[in-house]
């Protein structure tokens, strides 16, 4: 039996759960301060501290292992000091390739990289000594932009890329054509709660690691390797993160590892949290990218041939860089039919952070890309942009009389468009025309401040392009009482997994939600686990526990059958009951019952996702198992004499199925456009010339507040079902709508447009922040007046 036809057979035993606004299961411990994280745990008698050694420079050698140990070990409260010698291991934190050490070997490549591990009595005393210490260290030209990597050829992997139809003939021979070059900006994660360790060592070489953590199996394995243990020695556990975004997917290991090295050497409980600048300066951002675009069109506005050149910062290790640039060159085409495209994808190795996860994972910046070509082709033409995403989407084969205008440029056929339906319902919702002309007359009639509109959609695929992480695992426990433990491989970052997972075991056993407690993530509970990322978290974790509910329902039904005097096809469970032939037995009586029959009361489910048949060597195959869509329309207002600005309305349309939790999904909508917001208007990373990182705090980087939030913020989910078959028929929502905020940006373009009332091509690069929209207000007012 394959994997799919499993998962149509885990249907479940009652539908009460189903689209429920179920509270957050840990939304009174949140808004009352007892949330349990990680540093909130009691300590064990001698737990000691640790801090990181950071290197200086972006690039250099290392003059011996870098570090003066004596007087290091000299400073108040120092217990230890250890370095890349003492891993009795691999020295590897390098989620794919390992190619990263997590304490620099020979050379430092970034300033920041972590060069020893301070150990003291008190967290103060480490950070201290960590502040004094020296690093010994022989400095070397970095190379710190993307400019400069391609001109050195600093790469870190080979340029990957694909060609459809025939690119340059249709740009050659199109009626109109423009060139020009996108930019899209780094972006933090700053996560409420910190990257932070707690190691404790236990019997027998074994060690318990509480971590704030997306990928707790990943953290496991590679402690164990670099401690020369075998991963059933090592046991990775988180409750719950404040926030993860992607930064505490593969980052999170820099430190689990420093933390578990120092409580394996000492066998002493260690304590491992960095402050807010060390944690910015350490850790990866999201990649930026150089996106050099040639585009053939003709008088309507119809792409005929694109050929772009996509270059990004990927830092001095791979990461995640290869799927991320994958994910990117995939995403290209948004909801766009491109007949004719070539592209190459350049993935630049340079003497910064390696570029990591974040919420989107490439995807956004292949979005931002095709969104502004489509914007030049409308300013070009003089047409309103809407009409040139219209009539460039994906088509039905019906209509267009091929199939190819329903088939991406990696060969998947479509087969759950909805993208112009959903333009057309958020263009209702928002009244796009009406409010058009109401821009119109505001910009005709005001001097120094003009106001801008964009629709903007996107279509998002879901799953991992490795093929392998495709899979999630979950245990499902209950007790004599009736009370269900449930466990599973997804981490709880603050985005309602947990709640959603409680939903679909009720549901699936037909009971109360109440009666469900989901636990800790642990490693040792549900082993090779897949992070909690790529939007897959509700889709894997959900289906494995479908398929122990299942399961759970066959063994319970035999039980409820004898009880109920009736046929074991007869047995349904809902409303927390079990029922038959007309007579009903309390959820609670027959969790005893079967224990006394001596019935097992505790299963292991699994899930595969099916159907992915994807080549990531060349780009081509079923990358996806389905599309999320979603469309925004943004309102804004900039002050042309000092590039100030301000969100005024926002209108989204969003598709997440039939969705398990409507609440939480509209909160994960609304903070996911803001976030995306955010990253194109004013977050900012600035680097000094010697590649040291200047904004590395909230004092000196911006992210959105609730002052940023307009009043009309309207989000409304739209109407339909996965047609695959997913928990409850939903769709992720994790990554999807962080691509709504590309209306913001683009109606900064628009207000920018009107400063020189659209007689002239707006260039503006992200983030749009107010100098940026400052100069570009001047640069398209001078060209409007050429």
């Amino acid at each position: 039996m394959n994997a799919l036809t499993q998962l149509k057979n885990l249907l479940p035993a009652s539908g009460v759960q189903q689209g429920t606004d179920v509270i957050h299961e840990s939304a009174h411990l949140h808004v009352t301060g007892a949330a349990t994280y990680t540093d909130d745990m009691p300590e064990l008698a001698g737990t000691l501290y640790a801090a990181i050694i950071k290197s200086p420079v972006a690039h250099g050698e290392l003059i011996g292992e870098g570090i003066d140990r004596e007087a290091i070990l000299k400073e108040h409260g120092v217990v230890a000091v250890f370095t890349s010698r003492d891993i009795p291991g691999e020295n590897n934190c390098g989620p794919i390739i390992h190619d990263d050490p997590f304490l620099a070997v020979g050379k430092v490549e970034f300033v920041g990289q972590a060069v020893a591990v301070v150990v003291a009595r008190e967290m103060l005393y480490a950070r201290e000594a960590a502040a004094k210490a020296k690093v010994q260290v022989k400095e070397l030209k970095p190379i710190l932009t993307i400019e400069e990597a391609m001109e050195a050829n600093s790469f870190l992997m080979p340029p990957k890329g694909f060609n459809r139809g025939d690119a340059s003939s249709a740009i050659a021979n199109a009626p109109r054509r423009l060139k020009g070059t996108s930019r899209s900006g780094q972006q933090e994660q700053f996560y409420l709660e910190g990257q932070i360790t707690y190691a404790v060592p236990r019997e027998d070489k074994q060690l318990t690691l509480y971590v704030s953590t997306q990928h707790p199996d990943g953290n496991q394995r590679e402690a164990a390797a670099a401690l020369n243990l075998t991963t059933n020695d090592v046991e990775v556990i988180c409750r719950r993160m404040g926030g993860g975004f992607g930064g505490k997917e593969g980052n999170a290991s820099i430190f689990s590892q420093s933390a578990a090295l120092a409580a394996f050497k000492l066998q002493r409980p260690v304590k491992l949290r960095v402050n807010r600048d060390d944690d910015m300066t350490m850790t990866g951002k999201r990649h930026d990218f150089k996106m050099d675009y040639d585009v053939g069109f003709d008088d309507s506005g119809r792409i005929l041939g694109i050929d772009i050149v996509m270059a990004s910062r990927c830092g001095y290790s791979t990461d995640y860089s290869g799927p991320v640039n994958d994910r990117a060159c995939l995403h290209i085409d948004n909801c766009y039919h491109i007949p004719n495209l070539k592209l190459i994808s350049h993935r630049c190795k340079t003497h910064t952070q390696s570029g990591t996860a974040f919420r989107g994972f490439g995807g956004p910046q292949g979005m931002f890309t095709i969104e502004t070509i489509i914007e030049e082709i409308a300013a070009t033409l003089g047409k309103d942009p809407l009409e040139v995403r219209k009539l460039n989407l994906y088509q039905d084969p019906a209509k267009s009389g091929s199939a190819d205008t329903m088939t991406t440029q990696y060969g998947q056929l479509i087969e759950d468009w909805v993208g112009d339906r959903v333009v057309d319902d958020v263009e209702q919702l928002a009244e796009y025309a009406k409010r058009r002309d109401a821009v119109r007359t505001f910009n005709a009639n005001s001097k120094h401040k003009k106001r801008g509109l964009a629709l903007v959609p996107l279509k998002f695929g879901i799953s991992f392009t490795a093929t392998m992480l495709n899979q999630g695992g979950a245990l499902l426990n209950i007790y004599m009482d009736g009370s269900i433990s449930c466990n599973h491989g997804g981490t709880e970052m603050g985005q309602g997994l947990n709640t959603k997972m409680a939903q679909v075991c009720a549901d699936g056993l037909g009971v109360d939600v109440s009666f469900v407690r989901v636990t800790a993530t642990d490693s040792q509970k549900v082993p090779n686990a897949s992070a909690t990322s790529a939007s897959s978290g509700a889709d894997i974790n959900g289906a494995a526990i479908m398929n122990a509910t299942a399961q759970m329902r066959a063994r319970l039904a035999p039980v409820a059958a004898r009880m109920l005097n009736c046929d074991e096809s007869e047995v349904t469970f809902a409303n927390s009951h079990a029922h038959g032939a007309g007579r009903s037995v309390a959820w609670a009586d027959l969790a005893k019952q079967a224990w006394l029959d001596r019935v097992g009361l505790s299963v292991t489910g699994f899930y595969m996702t099916p159907e992915i048949q994807y080549d990531f060597t060349t780009l081509q195959g079923k990358a996806f198992y389905y599309y999320c869509y979603g469309a925004a329309v943004s309102e804004v207002e900039i002050d042309t004499r000092t590039g100030e600005w301000w969100l005024k309305a926002v209108d989204i349309v969003h598709d997440a199925g039939k969705s398990i939790n409507p609440a939480i999904d509209k909160g994960q909508i609304e903070g996911a456009y803001v976030q995306g917001m955010g990253w194109l208007t004013m977050e900012e990373c600035i680097w000094d010339k010697k590649g040291k990182l200047l904004t590395h705090g909230p004092s000196t980087y911006k992210i959105p507040v609730a002052g940023d939030v307009p009043e009309h913020f309207n989000v409304a989910l739209f109407d339909g079902k996965n047609l695959k078959p997913t928990p409850f028929n939903s769709k992720a929502v994790g990554e999807p709508p962080l691509m709504l905020g590309l209306s913001a940006f683009f109606a900064l373009r628009d207000a920018v447009s009107a400063s020189a009332d659209h007689k002239a091509v707006v260039h503006l690069d992200a983030p749009a922040t107010p100098e940026r929209i400052l100069l570009a207000c001047e640069a398209a007012k001078a060209a409007a007046r050429v």
